[in-house]
């Protein structure tokens, strides 16, 4: 009887994976809201970094820079809200903000894709792009480095 109560208590027990999180969506919908608008009306939560990808929340009011990552692949889920993601084409007056970072005015020569809750985008490393936003968009980014 007493190794029964044991076994069933193992359970309990158990812790998760290394690495292991999760977040509901009122975690995600409530740190976009608390994140703070910058200049170019975006608001970043840099929720997680694990080696050779981290995961941030942001919340654009706004039209955002043009962006290329020279070292990092961009995986952009659409939480609520809507937008367009220009990709591609060339972007206008670049300039470093970090290292291989680079953030432009615009992009000249892209293409427009329709942004909506639910929809998903890959952004190859070295592709410029922008998201051009009406009124908000709630966005999760997994950054993977490529090099």
């Amino acid at each position: 009887m007493k190794i029964l109560i044991v076994l069933a208590a193992l359970p309990l027990l158990a812790a998760d994976p290394a690495g292991f999180a999760s977040w509901t969506a009122a975690d995600i919908q409530a740190r976009a809201k608390a994140a703070k608008l910058d200049e170019h009306k975006a608001a970043a939560d840099r929720v997680g970094n694990w080696g050779n990808h981290g995961f941030l929340i942001v919340r654009r009011e706004g039209d955002g820079e043009a962006e290329i990552h020279q070292n990092q692949v961009d995986v952009i889920t659409v939480v609520s809200g809507e937008g367009t993601l220009v990709v591609g084409g060339t972007a206008a007056d670049t300039h470093p903000t970090a290292p291989g970072e680079l953030r432009g005015k615009s992009i000249r020569g892209g293409t427009n894709h329709k942004m909506a809750a639910g929809d998903v985008f890959h952004v190859p490393a070295n592709v410029p792009h922008q998201m051009l936003v009406p009124k908000s968009l709630v966005i999760e980014v997994v950054k993977v480095d490529s090099k």
